[in-house]
């Protein structure tokens, strides 16, 4: 109960996240506004955010945000098929690997959910922290080139939606288990805030125009800020000796490795689909 279910609502939540994120990109940049096919997309993402909700208010972030980040992978054929082309090669390769690395370490590791509950204090003064740092990033952002702009702004959009992670299992446990007192509790007020900070960041760093920079920052930040927070402030951690929590970290830095070539050449191809939706003729670049 505690695995299969956030499992299965987890993988859910990455399909409907990438069906989304798709049809946004594919509406938006066909119109070159908010048109209708947006509106889809955003509602198909917001109920894949509502599953992966759920997942982390019944499991662990352990075990949730990895599955989550196969919404990169699920991409590949809805994209493609978007294209009207087949998905290269090389895509198939990480999106392989990306598969076998998640599959290792969520195998191996079987992290299940703690049954600690996130001290109000401790979260509070954490987020603000968080929030400390990003400001910092920001202030480097603007006093940098294009290049490193997009870079601190994607840290900065990652951090933060790893907090919300966070934030977003804290709520959900509230609303399972005590949802007569839920709107008392500080945890939906910061995520309301670190949220909306999040979309915020998210797109000064894809305004800055270099997606195959603030994309793949984005993503593995959020991922790695969610689970060292899911650890350092839930208690949450894999039972297993140090060689295999070794093994693990290599088997995790693979994963990163697959979700950036991954990232990278989903940013490509959205920059490559953005020049040739303001081109006359429509014609694809060479």
């Amino acid at each position: 109960m505690h695995t299969w279910v956030p499992a299965l609502l987890s993988v859910t939540a990455a399909v409907l996240i990438a069906g989304g994120t798709v049809m946004r990109q594919r509406a938006s940049y066909a119109s070159g506004a908010i048109a209708r096919g947006w509106w889809l997309g955003a509602v198909v993402a917001v109920t894949g955010f509502g599953a992966q909700a759920a997942a982390l208010g019944l499991g662990s972030i352990l075990l949730v945000q990895p599955l989550v980040v196969l919404a990169i992978l699920f991409a590949l054929p809805m994209e493609a098929w978007a294209d009207h082309r087949w998905p290269l090669r090389i895509e198939w390769a990480w999106g392989a690997v990306l598969v076998a690395c998640v599959t290792v370490f969520l195998a191996i590791s079987r992290p299940e959910p703690s049954a600690r509950r996130p001290d109000e204090l401790l979260v509070v003064v954490t987020v603000g922290a968080v929030i400390v740092g990003v400001l910092c990033c920001v202030i480097v952002a603007e006093r940098s080139n294009r290049h490193y702009k997009s870079l601190c702004y994607g840290i900065a959009a990652g951090t933060l939606f790893g907090v919300s992670a966070l934030l977003v299992k804290a709520v959900a446990v509230r609303l399972i288990h005590d949802l007569n007192r839920a709107l008392l509790y500080p945890e939906l007020y910061l995520f309301a805030v670190v949220g909306v900070a999040a979309i915020f960041m998210q797109q000064r760093a894809f305004g800055a125009g270099e997606l195959q920079t603030s994309f793949p920052a984005l993503t593995v930040m959020e991922l790695a800020v969610s689970m060292a927070l899911g650890v350092a402030l839930l208690g949450e951690n894999l039972k297993v000796s140090v060689p295999t929590a070794l093994f693990l970290g290599a088997v995790l830095a693979v994963m990163v490795r697959a979700v950036l070539e991954l990232t990278k050449l989903a940013a490509v191809r959205a920059e490559e689909i953005a020049h040739r939706a303001h081109r006359p003729d429509g014609s694809s670049l060479s």
